[in-house]
């Protein structure tokens, strides 16, 4: 949005017109031109926020990375829910979380939250794969046809 200001600025745009062209504040634009000016591309870097600090160290955040990688190849089958790890967290740190933050915690960590299928401990790979073979019985395509 900020170089897409700067590009509307470049090309003779007033301020006005820019921050109703993007839907923002004079302000904003004007701050965002100064800060180009001044200081170049890197002006226009989000600066780091201040907010409450984690409850969890440097060393409590690795351990619970690994616990969620390790969750991730486990043979005996489940998924790991947000609620799992809200309680390890209380047990192995004695830390408690709202399950909003774990969530946020865990994207800190690069984690996104997709959920998907676990893999069956008996399943058999194979087997699936044949299976997906098999031309579907309601298939209007292959009405008629044996499948093979």
């Amino acid at each position: 949005m900020r170089i897409l200001a700067l590009a509307h600025f470049f090309e003779g745009k007033s301020r006005y017109q820019i921050a109703e062209y993007l839907k923002v504040s004079r302000t904003s634009v004007n701050k965002w031109v100064k800060d180009y000016l001044d200081y170049g591309l890197e002006g226009l870097e989000d600066l780091p926020r201040s907010g409450r600090p984690c409850k969890l160290d440097g060393a409590q955040l690795k351990q619970l990375k690994a616990y969620v990688l390790d969750s991730i190849d486990r043979t005996e089958g489940g998924r790991l829910t947000l609620e799992d790890i809200q309680q390890y967290i209380s047990e192995s740190f004695h830390i408690e979380y709202e399950l909003s933050a774990v969530h946020r915690l865990l994207k800190r960590q690069n984690f996104s939250w997709i959920s998907s299928r676990s893999i069956h401990p008996k399943g058999n790979q194979a087997h699936q794969e044949a299976f997906k073979k098999l031309r579907a019985g309601n298939d209007p395509s292959h009405l008629g046809t044996p499948a093979s």
